[in-house]
């Protein structure tokens, strides 16, 4: 009589994550230390991981802290690491902190975004931009990526808007391959569909450039911008894990200036949270 092997939700998770790295069982077995042929006892439901080796494949396979929780509650454990929201009392040093961040760059834009680009908070330059947004579109949660791209947004303001897009969309085509957020793969799909109605191929790769600037034909004349991404080190929450502060610099004097004369004058205001 045959045994019946019947793969566990651990073991399709763990192959669905293997694969998604491109790598072979021989490949995550020498990364992890682990026999090629226990990972395919793992896989297939032969044998049981223990935490440890839960967390170690897991490591080994750069997952989000999200999706490492989900690996743990697959193979019968419970999640690892915390989620709160930015709210939670536990949270309330670091919110402020990052708060801190955002006014401490002042005079220059800075938001607040979490897994899926939708802005948790953004200081008062980041006015800038909001101004030429359509309202409709910055009703709460206001998804800074669909403010961007949509045909009512910033989109009609930013010259180069092909290379910009194809920035942004490639930036989410990545995270989307990294995290497999099906969120994020939902907005992935928005934002080439804004694309194809602008005509803009959202298949185009960025140009090789050190640093992409954002140029905008802002009303009150030209104005460059280069941005950061900056994200918390070694997170052990969820939300810390995946919230990030995107701070735009001005690339030229000239934006330099108008940005300090603009918020001296007072014209800057919070952007809606």
């Amino acid at each position: 009589m045959t045994a019946v092997l019947t793969e566990t939700a651990f073991g399709g998770l763990l192959r669905e994550w293997r694969q998604r790295r491109r790598l072979t069982q021989l490949d995550l077995g020498n990364r992890a230390e682990v026999s090629a042929r226990h990972l395919s006892f793992l896989e297939t439901g032969r044998s049981r991981p223990s935490r440890d080796m839960v967390l170690n494949l897991a490591e080994e396979l750069d997952l989000p802290l999200r999706s490492r929780n989900e690996l743990l509650v697959a193979a019968g454990f419970a999640p690892a690491y915390t989620r709160h929201p930015l709210e939670a009392a536990e949270m309330g040093e670091v919110h402020r902190s990052l708060n801190r961040l955002l006014v401490a760059h002042d005079p220059f834009p800075a938001v607040l975004v979490d897994g899926q680009w939708d802005m948790i908070d953004g200081n008062a330059a980041a006015a800038v931009f909001v101004e030429l947004v359509d309202p409709a579109l910055l009703e709460p949660p206001v998804n800074v990526l669909r403010a961007s791209l949509h045909p009512r947004g910033l989109a009609r303001y930013v010259a180069d808007l092909d290379e910009y897009a194809a920035h942004l969309v490639s930036r989410v085509r990545r995270q989307v391959d990294r995290s497999a957020d099906p969120a994020l793969g939902a907005l992935l799909d928005e934002l080439a569909g804004y694309c194809r109605e602008l005509g803009i191929d959202p298949a185009a790769h960025p140009r090789n450039r050190v640093v992409l600037p954002l140029r905008l034909r802002h009303p009150d004349g030209g104005l460059t911008f280069f941005s950061t991404i900056s994200v918390l080190g070694a997170p052990l929450d969820v939300t810390l894990d995946e919230v990030a502060v995107e701070s735009f610099f001005p690339a030229d004097e000239a934006t330099a200036d108008y940005l300090h004369h603009r918020f001296a004058r007072g014209r800057p205001h919070r952007l809606p949270g």
